[in-house]
């Protein structure tokens, strides 16, 4: 009879196990793939390692974009900070001035963020929350209004 539970032991002992070393392997894989997303106050608070992936998201600058060949040069704010980056490629084509972008690459040892992979967004509807929170504090969120239009001519047109 004993022997019968010492048994039963063993194989969930070996079971949980083998859960914890497949659990440990997939987070050892999913490791070299995680990007994390910071705001350009964020990256301005901390330091990265060099060649750590990471995204960053903001506003383009005005007046900040310099094009040469296929190196363009432009910084990105949350309003409260700015970072410089450098891209080299084709720009989306919604990549304008005080549009919103989301930028996956990493930090020089200059500061200056190496993007590999640009993304320009519609508007900031789908900014993420701790940039949108950001740009909401210093007034310039503009990804509500539509919305708030839209609303209130559909509730007027209602009968």
């Amino acid at each position: 009879m004993a022997k019968r539970k010492t048994q039963r032991l063993y194989f969930i002992l070996l079971g949980g196990l083998a859960v914890a070393t497949g659990v440990a392997l997939v987070l050892t894989a999913f490791e070299d793939s995680i990007v994390f997303f910071y705001s350009p106050t964020e990256i301005s608070q901390q330091t990265l390692s060099p060649g750590q992936r990471i995204r960053i998201g903001g506003l383009v600058e005005t007046g900040s974009v310099n094009a040469e060949g296929e190196t363009t040069t432009f910084s990105v704010t949350d309003t409260a900070e700015s970072l410089n980056i450098v891209y080299r490629g084709i720009l989306p084509d919604l990549f304008r001035e005080g549009q919103g972008i989301v930028a996956e690459g990493y930090m020089l040892a200059s500061g200056t963020f190496q993007a590999s992979d640009v993304l320009a967004k519609h508007d900031e509807t789908y900014m993420p929350p701790e940039v949108a929170d950001a740009i909401k504090a210093a007034g310039e969120w503009r990804g509500d209004e539509p919305q708030q239009e839209a609303t209130s001519n559909s509730t007027m047109a209602s009968p």
